[in-house]
C-alpha cells in the first residue's frame, strides 16, 4: 500500500507543482472604448507596425503610460521579413524611426501619406539608401506600409493632432513580428536574426512600462537606453488623462 502511495505522489506532485506556475502568454490588446478615443485627439502619441502580422497599432498617452487607442490592419507591404537596405530593393523598413510636422503629406497621390524619415541614422551607419518610405493610402505598395483611405485618414489625423499639440517627434517602431522569444526561435535561422535581436529588447520595454522606447544607435547598432520613467509631467496636451474610469 506505501508503495502504491509514493507511486500516486510521485505521477501527480509534477502536475501540482507545474500548475502552479504561470504560462506567459502573449495576448492581444483591447483598445480604449471609441468615446475615449475621440477624447485623445491631440494627446502624444506612438506608432508600433508588425509586418508578419499585418498589424499597426496607435498608442496614446494617458497620464504616464501609452495606451491602445486602435489597431489597423495594414492592407499591403512589399519585399517580406528583414530590413530595407537599398533604393530599389521593394523592402518595406524595420527599426525605429520618428515623424515630425514637415514630414506628413496631406496631398498624397496615395490620398494622405507619413514620411517615415528613411534612412535614420542606423541606415546610414550601415550604408543604407532609399526616400520617400512611407506609411500610406490607397493600398498600394512599393517599400511602404499601404492603408485602406479610410484607416490613414484616422492614423494621420492622431499624429498630425498630436504634432500640432506640442508633440516634437512621434516615434515608430517597426518589427518584422511581436518581438516575444518564442518568435525569435522560430525565425533562429534567418539571415536576419542578429539584427532583430537588437530590435527585441525595445519591444519588451514597452511591454514592461508603457513608454516609447528610448533608442540611440552607436557603432552601427541600436542600443536601448533606461527608460524615461521620470518623465511624469503633465503632457502639453490637456486631453492627457491622469486616470481612466
Amino acid at each position: 500500500m506505501g508503495k502504491i502511495a509514493l507511486l500516486f505522489a510521485m505521477f501527480f506532485l509534477p502536475a501540482v507543482v507545474f500548475a502552479s506556475i504561470p504560462a506567459v502568454q502573449v495576448t492581444p490588446l483591447a483598445p480604449v472604448s471609441k468615446v475615449l478615443k475621440k477624447q485623445l485627439l491631440g494627446t502624444p502619441v506612438y506608432i508600433q507596425i508588425f509586418k508578419e502580422e499585418r498589424t499597426l497599432e496607435l498608442y496614446g498617452k494617458i497620464g504616464t503610460e501609452y495606451r491602445l487607442l486602435d489597431s489597423y490592419r495594414i492592407c499591403n507591404f512589399s519585399g517580406g521579413l528583414g530590413p530595407k537596405r537599398h533604393q530599389g530593393d521593394f523592402k518595406s523598413p524595420e527599426g525605429f524611426y520618428s515623424i515630425g510636422l514637415s514630414q506628413l503629406k496631406p496631398d498624397s497621390r496615395f490620398y494622405r501619406a507619413i514620411n517615415l524619415g528613411f534612412p535614420n541614422e542606423y541606415d546610414r551607419q550601415q550604408g543604407y539608401d532609399g526616400k520617400y518610405l512611407m506609411i500610406h493610402g490607397d493600398c498600394v505598395s512599393i517599400g511602404c506600409y499601404a492603408m485602406t483611405d479610410a484607416n490613414i485618414e484616422d492614423i494621420y489625423h492622431y499624429v498630425e493632432a498630436a504634432l500640432r499639440n506640442g508633440q516634437l517627434q512621434v516615434q515608430v517602431s517597426i518589427y518584422p513580428f511581436r518581438m516575444t522569444d518564442s518568435n525569435l526561435q522560430r525565425h533562429r535561422n534567418s539571415v536576419y536574426y542578429n539584427f532583430w535581436k537588437q530590435l527585441q529588447p525595445a519591444y519588451a520595454e514597452f511591454v514592461q512600462y508603457h513608454q516609447p522606447p528610448n533608442i540611440s544607435v552607436s557603432d552601427g547598432h541600436y542600443v536601448l537606453n533606461s527608460p524615461l520613467l521620470n518623465s511624469t509631467a503633465p503632457s502639453n496636451s490637456a486631453l492627457a488623462f491622469s486616470e481612466i474610469k
